[in-house]
């Protein structure tokens, strides 16, 4: 299968090779502004931006992305162009690419990756096309296979790090900060775990009071944070801040709150930033109590599900494969109605030009010579065009699109088709 007719490149980082601190570096903190400065280079961009990836798509050349990137001061990424974009953006649909194999909130992810370009005039039909595309076989995936049976997602998998720390989570005190998406998800994940308290913090009082009484948790005003801090065994921090909104000296404090009477150390305190850029100020790993955990601990949860989950990760695989076949297919078919429709309006403007002169040698024709005329001239030219359209079609359904464009304009501007060599072969 050759390349497909559309340019798109697809550059980023994310868990498979940079940690936290990279993917906080490659972050690009005002969206509007990003898209906007990129969306005067490439004819669409989209931005994806999640908690284990930034990756940046185009409708463009592979190699202007990577000069773009560069000039942002970006560096260390990887770039895929073509089919192996394409093959990339349905993977990670299906979650195959996932931290969490299988997690179905990277749908979500992309049609809001999809929607923000499309606020920002950025998206084009084509990349339109591809994200449409990709949430399709993600949903697909997720129908024919079980890679989400039993998933969890990166917030349900904070949860299950903290319980592996502690044994158990039952009579524990939890401190939830951030009251969006994944503080959802955190919420549910901890509600079948028998806890003592739940608390929800969010610097907008009225969200946390939404989430605390959907899940029966306690809401926590903004101001209060350390004072909850120090009455939990565990905090799981995922807010959108673009900047930390735990502190070292603040927690340093808390902490001398939570010290045995006796040692004169404090309770141990499980602390757990999944957001990104991180929520915890750097160090606070240090202070005497704190054991904090990042993305980068997430890791192992993924290598645990990976072992139940390699069969119908495969039989994902499969079905992306096939589904990026039709994809192409379906993108060299439009390929293939760009060029007929180049050769019909010619072949329509001929017709008219010669029904208008035979009518004029004609006279004075009646109205009935001139419809039988131009029904005449309109079968002569579609029976003249159906061989041609035929040849364009499976040219450019191939894959081959310069023989597809060399066909029509060997009919339209009475050019020579000139057959491109075969892979490998020395043109003479």
């Amino acid at each position: 299968m050759t390349e497909p007719v559309a340019r798109i490149a697809i550059a980023g980082v994310s868990h498979h090779t940079a940690d936290v601190m990279a993917l906080e570096a490659f972050r690009f903190g005002d969206e509007p502004a990003f898209l906007n400065a990129a969306g005067r280079k490439f004819h669409g961009v989209l931005l994806l931006q999640t908690c284990n990836r930034v990756e940046v798509i185009v409708e463009g050349d592979g190699a202007a992305l990577h000069d773009f990137l560069t000039q942002q001061g970006r560096a260390g990424f990887s770039l895929l162009e073509g089919r192996d974009a394409l093959h990339h953006l349905l993977s990670l649909a299906a979650g195959i690419e996932s931290m969490i194999v299988g997690e179905d909130q990277i749908i979500g992810q992309l049609r809001k990756a999809l929607a923000d370009a499309q606020e920002a005039g950025t998206a084009s039909s084509f990349l339109e096309l591809c994200i449409n595309k990709a949430v399709h076989v993600g949903v697909g995936v997720r129908k024919r296979t079980q890679i989400n049976r039993g998933a969890v997602s990166v917030g349900s998998a904070a949860v299950l790090l903290a319980e592996s720390e502690l044994g158990t989570l039952e009579c524990r005190h939890i401190l939830v900060v951030g009251s969006g998406e994944m503080g959802l998800l955190v919420a549910q994940a901890l509600m079948a775990k028998h806890l003592t308290a739940m608390y929800v913090a969010n610097r907008t009082y009225g969200r946390a009071v939404i989430l605390a009484e959907k899940i029966g948790g306690k809401a926590v005003r903004f101001t209060e944070l350390y004072h909850y801090i120090t009455l939990s065994d565990v905090v799981i921090s995922c807010t959108s801040a673009p900047h930390p909104v735990i502190h070292m000296a603040d927690l340093k404090e808390a902490m001398r709150a939570r010290c045995w009477p006796v040692e004169g150390h404090p309770r141990p305190l499980i602390l757990i930033d999944i957001a990104q850029p991180r929520d915890v100020e750097e160090g606070a790993g240090a202070i005497d109590g704190v054991r904090l955990f990042t993305m980068d601990n997430l890791r192992e949860i993924n290598e645990q599900t990976m072992i139940t989950r390699r069969a119908e990760a495969e039989r994902a695989t499969a079905f992306v494969g096939e589904e990026l076949d039709l994809f192409i297919r379906q993108l060299h078919r439009r390929a293939a109605d760009d060029c007929i429709a180049t050769l019909r309006t010619w072949a329509e403007a001929v017709r008219m030009r010669e029904r208008d002169k035979a009518l004029a040698r004609l006279g004075g024709a009646d109205d009935k010579t001139a419809e039988v005329i131009d029904d005449l001239t309109r079968v002569l030219t579609k029976k003249i065009l159906t061989d041609a359209t035929a040849s364009i079609r499976a040219c450019a359904e191939d894959g081959d699109r310069s023989a597809a464009e060399a066909l029509v304009q060997a009919l339209t501007r009475g050019g020579t088709v000139v057959t491109p060599p075969e892979s490998g072969d020395t043109p003479e």
